[in-house]
């Protein structure tokens, strides 16, 4: 099952190749040092032309601790959470910046910083090999574009952005607790049609703005129309949450190597990045009228 989300979803991601789901050669699945299951470890063996082990300390390696996922270098569910942290991190300090530094009608910073984070945020997705330092620059341009655009709607709809980031962690909290709890099973066909669904979405997106730059209006982020739209695109953040969640605990459970947490905190910051802009987008729509 692929995610509709282009961090896990691209060639190159938790599920290229074979062997750990894509991690390495299939030879060394289960097992990231190949041939020797105590390789990286106390119990690592002999270099050649040295005595063989003794019989004592066979028996120490057989009755001694396993090598757990920090020693073999694997991925845990902390490493997840540690450098989702710093990539939020990154995002909301960069966000403070553009909040405190620039004036609040000045949008043409906020739009070169989005579109410089769109082209770096595309090179981290498709680059082979996982970048902390792109994905840490996407974070900040993107945070920066953010804080531009949240201190003008705060501006005009006080309050808005604590009521968007209030939001946005409402879904996250409920999506979590409801994966958890099996109430959302991540399947083939869930997949296939949430996928459908976003690539419709999204296709939608592109010709209502092509028309807003042509000076057509669709209605689509107004009015009872655009209240339907924002309740879709807060559902499809909502949906690539599941599917982030459903990579990262397959990509724990057969051992991916342990840089691959920096994909999967790309891959959840990008979904509560739009989770955000489009709670934004509704609430400003509710409050239309203040």
């Amino acid at each position: 099952m692929r995610s509709s989300n282009p961090v896990f979803s691209r060639e190159g991601s938790f599920t290229r190749d074979s062997g750990y789901a894509g991690f390495g050669n299939t030879a060394q699945a289960g097992n990231p040092y190949g041939g020797n299951p105590y390789a990286g470890t106390q119990y690592a063996q002999q270099p050649q032309g040295q005595a063989p082990l003794t019989d004592e300390q066979l028996y120490q390696m057989y009755n001694g601790p396993s090598a757990g996922p920090t020693a073999t270098g694997r991925m845990t569910l902390d490493d997840v959470v540690a450098r989702t942290a710093m990539t939020l991190l990154t995002l909301v300090g960069a966000g403070a910046v553009a909040w405190f530094a620039l004036p609040f009608e000045n949008y043409g910073f906020a739009i070169a910083a989005s579109l410089v984070a769109m082209v770096v945020g595309l090179v981290a997705s498709f680059k082979r090999s996982v970048s902390p330092p792109l994905i840490l620059t996407y974070a900040g341009l993107q945070g920066f574009a953010m804080g531009a655009w949240s201190h003008a709607l705060n501006t005009i709809l006080n309050g808005i952005v604590i009521q968007a980031v209030l939001g946005t962690a409402a879904v996250f909290a409920a999506m979590l607790f409801a994966y958890k709890s099996g109430r959302i099973r991540v399947t083939a066909r869930y997949a296939r049609i949430g996928i459908a669904v976003a690539m419709g979405f999204v296709l939608l997106m592109l010709v209502n703005m092509v028309a807003s730059l042509a000076g057509a209006d669709m209605g689509l982020r107004s009015g009872p129309l655009g209240i339907v739209v924002g309740l879709v695109g807060i559902g499809l953040g909502a949906f690539f949450l599941s599917l982030d969640f459903a990579e990262i605990e397959t990509a724990i459970a057969q051992g991916a190597p342990q840089q691959e947490s920096w994909r999967a905190a790309f891959g959840l910051t990008l979904s509560l990045v739009w989770i955000y802009m489009e709670m934004l987008r509704l609430i400003a729509i509710l409050r239309g009228d203040d």
